[in-house]
């Protein structure tokens, strides 16, 4: 590869790391708390890549001067389409950046209780908010629906929000849980009952609201507990569709 492509290839990665860092599609791969970092690498790449190119450029003018009337063209052509063609992936994460984890991972994956929760085993779990109707993230239900022994969401109207996932005829819904980065997400689920969730094409993000059914969520069925559902609606794709 050329030296002219590695310094283009060098700035536009880093270009593209900086793009996703500012505008916050690096949630869609990492943690927030990365951000820094990635904005810094790309910083320093981009500047890598500019320092390499004006030396380069300023050592050709210098060879340029330095030519004799003897100088002559070699007649070969030397063709440098294969080292642009890696260009390609570069350009399409610069303009358009792959997709968060979706239902796909979810099939592919098996759910888990959070690992907090299994080293925990039966400890005591702190009490419920007060309210009509409490809002808790997925990992956090799953965990007391497979491990609380006190039953603090027995009878308790919960609302959660993640995406939906048809899967040998049922309906779940889904987070993704990661601990650093999107390859070690795992996902976190609840099979969907008592509602026309099923109607819900897969990947669309919904809120439902509903209660447990006690005793569902067990090491049999990988601690994905039933949920009945009273009400659902679409929502917004949240733009850190991960869980931690």
């Amino acid at each position: 590869m050329k030296r002219e492509t590695q310094n283009i290839l060098l700035i536009l990665l880093g270009g593209a790391l900086v793009k996703i860092a500012v505008n916050g599609d690096y949630l869609r791969y990492v943690k927030p708390a990365q951000q820094p970092w990635i904005i810094a690498g790309g910083a320093v790449m981009v500047l890598l890549g500019a320092v390499a190119v004006v030396r380069d450029l300023l050592a050709a003018r210098a060879k340029a001067a330095e030519k004799t009337m003897h100088d002559h063209d070699d007649g070969h052509s030397h063709s440098a389409r294969p080292a642009w063609l890696l260009l390609v992936p570069v350009l399409a994460v610069f303009l358009v950046a792959p997709p968060a984890l979706g239902a796909d991972s979810v099939i592919r994956t098996e759910a888990r209780v959070p690992a907090s929760a299994a080293a925990a085993d039966a400890a005591a779990f702190p009490p419920l908010p007060a309210g009509n109707v409490v809002a808790l993230p997925v990992n956090k239900f799953v965990s007391r629906a497979g491990w609380d022994k006190a039953g603090t969401l027995d009878g308790r109207t919960v609302s959660l929000t993640g995406f939906v996932v048809h899967t040998e005829g049922r309906t779940l819904l889904a987070r993704l849980v990661i601990s650093c980065c999107a390859a070690d997400a795992f996902p976190v689920t609840v099979r969907l009952t008592g509602t026309d969730a099923a109607r819900y094409a897969s990947d669309a993000w919904i809120q439902v609201t509903g209660q447990v059914v006690p005793g569902t969520a067990t090491q049999a069925n990988s601690y994905t507990p039933d949920f009945t559902a009273a009400s659902v609606a679409t929502v917004p794709t949240p733009k850190d569709p991960y869980e931690y």
